[in-house]
């Protein structure tokens, strides 16, 4: 689950580990961008868009979402927990200061500055240099495949992003569909290669052990991919098949 398209990188990611697995990706497009907004309504349009996906009985819930993990964790956990297990998306800021920095993160306006990022920076990059970048506009444009709004969006970040950074930390899901276009503007001619920590793999893997399954890329078996717009059935938007993982799933799965 996601506000959008930004589920993507999550869902192209438990494909690879298990092909076989069906896929239920629940969004609310005409909710997003979710960064911007109070906490009370990202915690209502979480649950509205997770209650969708659970009606199609799932065996877990990814919340493939970084301002939704932020913000709405503890309700969607209350409300599914125990009989479906509840995935958050925590940016990957622990491995990023493993490497001893310096170290930017790039998140959405809700998430940058927040209680709970600058809890993780204090657990997990104490003695590291780490700059809090907010992203306005980024996760709209990806959503939306505005080519332009996402070359602006990125500049400008990387204008706040200090020249000595060694590792970017994508701190929202979107983000994760556009990497290489910001280690492009991030990486300064001379220094070594840029080192950008995403989250969708991980978060894949952890939610394979939660339900007691073991990765088998080469399973024979093609799951199925359903598409819930608002909790209504649909396709994937058009903007997703810009994407490689957006193309990945449509041809993978009998999108239905």
């Amino acid at each position: 689950m996601d506000s959008g398209i930004g589920l993507l990188a999550a869902a192209t990611a438990v494909r690879r580990l298990r092909p076989d697995a069906d896929l239920v990706l629940s969004s609310a497009p005409d909710t997003m961008p979710w960064g911007p907004r109070t906490p009370q309504y990202v915690n209502e349009q979480a649950l509205a868009v997770a209650e969708a996906a659970a009606e199609h009985r799932p065996d877990a819930l990814i919340v493939a979402c970084n301002t939704a993990s932020v913000h709405a964790l503890p309700a969607l956990r209350a409300r599914l927990e125990p009989d479906v297990p509840v995935i958050g998306t925590v940016p990957a800021i622990k491995p990023a200061a493993a490497g001893g920095g310096p170290v930017a993160i790039w998140a959405t306006p809700a998430t940058t500055g927040s209680p709970y990022q600058r809890g993780l920076i204090r657990e997990f990059a104490e003695g590291v240099a780490v700059t809090e970048v907010p992203c306005p506009g980024l996760a709209d444009a990806v959503e939306h495949g505005d080519q332009a709004g996402i070359d602006a969006a990125i500049a400008a970040a990387a204008a706040l992003t200090p020249g000595d950074v060694r590792a970017v930390v994508l701190g929202c899901t979107h983000y994760e569909l556009v990497a290489q276009r910001i280690r492009a503007a991030v990486q300064r001619p001379g220094l070594p290669p840029l080192v950008l920590h995403v989250s969708a793999g991980a978060v894949a893997a952890q939610a394979l052990r939660r339900i007691g399954a073991v990765p088998d890329p080469g399973a024979v078996a093609e799951g199925t991919v359903t598409v819930l717009l608002g909790g209504r059935v649909g396709t994937l938007p058009e903007p997703a098949l810009g994407y490689d993982e957006g193309r990945l799933l449509q041809a993978v799965g009998s999108a239905r």
